[in-house]
């Protein structure tokens, strides 16, 4: 690109509003230590490389851009005089990383007053030393405040999960318990019952007999282990049951009905069962039938109670990555089902969760535990909106060549005037104590800044989406990026419906991220 330099005028520094208020042996400093470039349309400088000068438009029109995923989103085009980009954070040393936050390019021929960003810095210690201190304050104070926020916010997302977590344990773990209690108290009453067998006057080809109709209620227990009826389906067996049983003579037929019932045995097993064995022996095999059947209903419930326990510390060992490499390809669905079981404790009754899947996805490189994040906080952002009832909807899908994840909610919805503030750190609609502002903020950053991706909202009443968008090709990871941290650098912007809002402008007083 070519650009060429000239001298600089103080009167004409002085008819800029940056300069305006400088005294005439200021202005002169100021052309002595900088310079001023005539650039033809193109490129200026490029986001990332090392901040080197300080630039203020004299005239032209510029473009400021910022990388999101592998585009280059425009966040603000201007002819307007005095407008400043560059180094213009020099001042604050090592401290913050003196690079280029953004891009600038030129789009016709344009001119900058240029001054390096050594002679910036010292400009603002030695002329503004108070106003550097505020700022110094101001920007270093808030970088710790994010960053104390965003730990405290972490931690109480922790403990919100680590109690739905505890809750969830606790529910499978009491009923292994009370099944546990249950099936040694049938145990006890089946080695009664076998003693009174044994000392008996049942001929051998009768015990094998009743053996034969065990093992049958046993497999019929197991087939039946996924069916479920209905309370007025099964109440209505229960009443056969027990009335076939009352017509038989066998006492206390309502407590052994029900047990029946659930294993699958009807009338027409228990009418085998009386031909197999016979009308004197009916209740005594009944009875040992019943010990039987209630033992291996037991034994599934307390199966499918430590099923659940295993489940839940397999999705908590999944949602946390414990033993697992920081970024590596993943499918989204684990990561996605992870955390909607770890949040299943939090999510009311009265919230349908619909699962809209493409199984078909292809996997993406990422940080697993940083996502998790990211869908815990936007799945707790749907809850919130959605107060108790609702509908929460996770998509998958490709989109060109993203992997898009959407979280629908059936909330009110965002209003219009906050829409481009939602994504602001510190920026909550939530009573003082319930949000700290910064789920959105953290989110945005792990998606756009860790993984190169994009996250932005689409909302109407009654239908509100967060969209992420992960890049399907494999990226090196950027450790630098901090996206994780919420005081690592300035966000990107990205591009769509609705973002977070330029954190400064090219124009006017405020200085361009750059």
């Amino acid at each position: 690109m070519t650009r060429s330099v000239s001298l600089c005028s103080p009167d004409e520094l002085r008819t800029l509003f940056l300069f305006e208020r400088l005294s005439p042996e200021q202005l002169a400093w100021l052309c002595r230590e900088g310079r001023v470039e005539s650039w033809d349309a193109g490129p200026v400088y490029a986001e990332g490389d090392p901040a080197t000068c300080f630039f203020v438009l004299l005239d032209g029109t510029i473009v400021l851009s910022r990388r999101v995923g592998v585009d280059d989103v425009e966040v603000n085009r201007t002819s307007q005089r005095g407008v400043y980009s560059g180094a213009f954070q020099a001042y604050l040393g090592d401290r913050v990383p003196q690079v280029y936050n953004s891009s600038l390019r030129a789009v016709e021929p344009s001119r900058f007053f240029v001054l390096s960003a050594d002679s910036f810095a010292g400009l603002m210690s030695d002329w503004f030393p108070m106003a550097v201190h505020l700022l110094e304050g101001l920007f270093l104070g808030s970088q710790v405040a994010k960053e104390a926020i965003g730990q405290r916010e972490r931690l109480l997302a922790l403990g919100s999960l680590s109690a739905g977590l505890t809750h969830e344990l606790n529910n499978p773990a009491a009923a292994a318990l009370r099944a546990t209690a249950a099936l040694r108290e049938r145990v006890a009453g089946m080695r009664h019952k076998l003693g009174k067998i044994a000392g008996g006057l049942h001929p051998q080809e009768g015990l094998d007999a009743l053996i034969t109709l065990q093992d049958a209620a046993v497999e019929q227990v197991a087939a039946v282990k996924a069916v479920s009826l209905g309370p007025l389906e099964a109440a209505d067996r229960e009443d056969a049951v027990e009335d076939w049983l009352d017509e038989k003579g066998i006492a206390d037929g309502w407590q052994l009905g029900p047990a029946f019932v659930q294993a699958g045995l009807d009338l027409d097993w228990l009418r085998r069962v009386e031909d197999t064995v016979g009308a004197p022996s009916l209740e005594g095999a009944l009875r040992w039938l019943h010990y039987t059947v209630e033992t291996e209903l037991l034994m599934n419930e307390v199966e499918d109670s430590t099923t659940r326990i295993s489940d839940l510390v397999g999705a908590a060992k999944q949602y946390s990555q414990l033993d697992r490499a920081p970024h590596r390809v993943v499918d989204v669905h684990e990561l996605l089902d992870s955390t909607l079981l770890m949040l299943s404790g939090k999510i009311p009754a009265e919230v349908s969760v619909v699962r809209e899947y493409d199984r078909s996805l292809p996997p993406v490189p990422a940080y697993p535990g940083e996502l998790n994040q990211v869908w815990t906080n936007l799945i707790d952002n749907a809850l919130s909106a959605m107060a108790g009832s609702g509908r929460l909807t996770v998509r998958t899908a490709v989109d060109h060549d993203n992997v898009l994840v959407e979280f629908g909610d059936t909330g009110p919805g965002v209003p219009d005037d906050i829409r481009d503030r939602i994504f602001e750190p510190f920026f909550t609609t939530k009573p003082v104590g319930e949000g700290t502002g910064l789920g959105l903020d953290i989110s945005w950053r792990i998606v756009v800044n860790r993984h190169h991706g994009d996250l932005r909202v689409r909302s109407v009443p009654g239908d509100t989406r967060f969209r992420v968008l992960l890049p399907i090709t494999t990226r090196e990871p950027d450790p630098a990026a901090g996206a994780a941290d919420p005081a690592a650098g300035e966000p990107a912007e990205p591009a769509g419906e609705s973002a977070p809002a330029d954190t400064g402008t090219a124009e006017g007083p405020a200085p361009a991220a750059g």
